[in-house]
């Protein structure tokens, strides 16, 4: 009898586990199911409402939401291989139903930047024959109308927010169809294109980007300890989902059972923004807001006086010696944190298990003295073409090396196209294969081709980034990223120049808002410098300078040799070639959306546009190299 009842308890332990495997998602729309099944939220997905308050779903409401709109678009005609468009300024469950409710008929996902042009919405919707598109709120609509009118394919237009005299998401939602959708999902299969993301690129037009389910899966999967959460906890999501590395997330957010609250980031700080008043757990961010949270910090230490003043700037300098294997201990260790650390933890809303930044390269000192207070950073790189992740920093003992972005994710193998053939020393074009490759450029064979490399008879994808290992403390060859491909400078003396460490290293000034450096053909490096106008400000309230406004406040000597004297302290980590000799101040930041039409200095994901920055400067830099 007591053999009979082992046998009978390890059959349903096997059974049970054979249930779990079979849930473990091959398709994104998946992972909401698979939360369904294992542990469902009543707050699923939250954004705020028009009177400010936070508004959630259950998962069993956007379960129940997305089947309906499944079968309104089944209604409306679409089918497998249809493409399906959407923009929207913020964050929001919308945005993810819809994901969820195109995914799982077979239809294909065409996520567009909401800043672009109604040109280049026409070239996208045409390129991609897209059907019907969903939009959010301000002037979208009206961008599509117009771009609607020069693409045939485009013959219906959605709002997620109920509009006079336009068509409204939910008047489409349906039961009608309920009965074929379990079949409908069944034909999806893993290796199904399942998204086409158009990339911003800082030249040319846009390619659309081909992900399967069983890319962007894999990835989700590799690159699991980059997250820190687990069931319960609770996530910001501000960066735009349209974005691959945003996305992703959310897709891992969905398959641990975390509560996603969508938010924008206008909405972040003070003491009334949803980084205090959610009190989250995780987010991920781009480098550029945490150096303004870095600013406000070192600014208001600034304003202090007597003794708070010198334990505030104490407490920094215990920073300038961290690393990761290097924490700062002992007593001062638990006076700066006591004092200190604790208050700007609570700022980020005092539950921050870590933070990971991505879409740039994030300054060695941002994430040297957030991780010394107690705000784990870590950095991840990759591409829209790599679903996105290729290399991570973890969070994990030994997972992670300041001024490198991580080793390689189970799956990935990353190879340095060195011209002297050692990829472990050398320095080169980074190279990658792995089930997260994507399909190819939409349209575009020969686009793909171009990034294609085959070396003894296996494909590798071609990053355009310039880069090499590490050796970290502890061991393991971490990825260190030195510049892109195409953007080597050549001085008029025949020496190259990677403007991308120079630009990284002067931004962790946090007077310095943006930068590009200028030198091609030219006997010097020099640079065009955008100062950041609150933190300059700040400075002068705190020099007795009297503000005026920016355009008078850069001509002013004491400006000059402010940011003259920031130069001089940079030029000191690099070689001579790479110093930055002449420098000219601008008053006008640069923007991904200009509102007068004229072309953005930046693309959607903040990267230069390097020719259009020549070009609109070209007199100014002219006059740099005259003087």
């Amino acid at each position: 009898m007591l053999f009979l009842m082992i046998v009978q308890n390890i059959t349903i332990l096997i059974h049970k586990i054979g249930n779990l495997y079979q849930m473990k998602p091959t398709r994104l729309f998946d992972y909401i199911h698979y939360q369904m099944e294992h542990y469902p939220l009543e707050r699923c997905m939250g954004a705020k409402n028009e009177q400010g308050v936070f508004d959630f779903l259950s998962t069993e409401e956007v379960v129940d939401l997305a089947n309906k709109l499944s079968c309104g678009l089944l209604k409306l005609g679409v089918g497998k291989g249809d493409k399906i468009g959407v923009a929207v300024y913020q964050n929001r469950p919308e945005w993810v139903i819809l994901d969820i409710a195109v995914q799982q008929i077979g239809a294909i996902n065409v996520p567009v930047y909401p800043t672009i042009s109604s040109n280049e919405y026409v070239y996208i919707f045409n390129d991609s024959e897209t059907k019907i598109c969903f939009v959010g709120k301000l002037d979208l609509y009206d961008k599509v109308s117009i771009a609607q009118k020069e693409v045939p394919s485009l013959k219906e237009i959605y709002t997620f927010d109920p509009q006079d005299g336009r068509p409204f998401w939910k008047d489409i939602l349906t039961d009608e169809g309920m009965d074929r959708l379990e079949g409908l999902k069944n034909d999806v299969k893993a290796e199904d294109l399942s998204t086409i993301i158009y990339t911003s690129g800082t030249t040319g037009v846009p390619k659309g980007v081909m992900l399967s389910h069983h890319n962007i899966i894999s990835n989700v999967e590799a690159a699991a300890a980059i997250i820190p959460v687990q069931n319960g906890d609770k996530v910001l999501s501000f960066l735009p989902i349209c974005h691959i590395f945003e996305r992703a997330a959310s897709y891992h957010y969905q398959f641990r059972g975390v509560s996603i609250i969508f938010t924008g980031t206008d909405n972040l700080g003070g003491d009334e923004g949803d980084l205090k008043t959610v009190q989250p757990h995780f987010f991920t961010t781009v480098p550029r807001l945490l150096e303004k949270v870095y600013e406000k910090i070192y600014n208001k230490g600034l304003a202090l006086t007597g003794v708070k003043k010198k334990l505030f700037f104490w407490a920094l300098s215990l920073t300038e010696d961290y690393a990761y294997h290097k924490p700062i201990g002992g007593f001062k260790g638990k006076i700066a944190d006591k004092l200190i650390f604790s208050k700007w933890r609570e700022a980020l809303g005092g539950n921050v298990k870590g933070i990971v930044t991505g879409a740039a390269p994030c300054p060695l000192r941002i994430a040297q003295v957030f991780s010394a207070a107690g705000v784990p950073i870590r950095e991840g790189y990759g591409l829209t073409e790599t679903s996105p992740v290729l290399t991570a920093s973890t969070f994990e003992k030994r997972g992670a090396l300041l001024g490198t972005v991580g080793k390689a994710i189970p799956g990935v193998t990353i190879f340095i196209d060195s011209s002297d053939g050692n990829y472990r020393e050398s320095e080169g074009e980074i190279l990658a294969s792995g089930p997260n490759i994507m399909m190819g450029y939409y349209n575009k064979p020969e686009a793909t081709a171009a990034v294609t490399k085959v070396i003894d008879g296996k494909s590798w994808f071609c990053t355009g980034d310039v880069g090499k290992f590490i050796e970290g403390p502890e061991g393991g060859a971490f990825l260190k990223i030195t510049d892109r491909k195409k953007e080597l400078l050549k001085t008029s003396g025949g020496k190259y120049v990677a403007p991308a460490p120079i630009e990284n290293k002067f931004k962790e000034s946090f007077l310095i808002e943006q930068m590009m450096v200028v030198g091609d053909s030219q006997k010097f490096v020099s640079a065009l410098i955008v100062p950041a106008e609150e933190a300059l400000r700040d400075w002068c309230g705190n020099n007795d300078l009297t503000w005026t406004n920016l355009s008078d406040m850069v001509q002013k000597t004491e400006i000059i040799n402010l940011y003259q004297s920031i130069i001089d302290e940079m030029n000191q980590e690099f070689a001579h070639i790479d110093q930055v000799k002449k420098f000219k101040l601008l008053i006008d930041p640069w923007e991904p959306v200009k509102k007068d039409g004229t072309e953005s200095e930046l693309t959607p994901t903040m990267k230069l546009k390097r020719r259009v920055i020549l070009d609109k400067y070209s007199e100014q830099i002219q006059q740099i190299y005259k003087d």
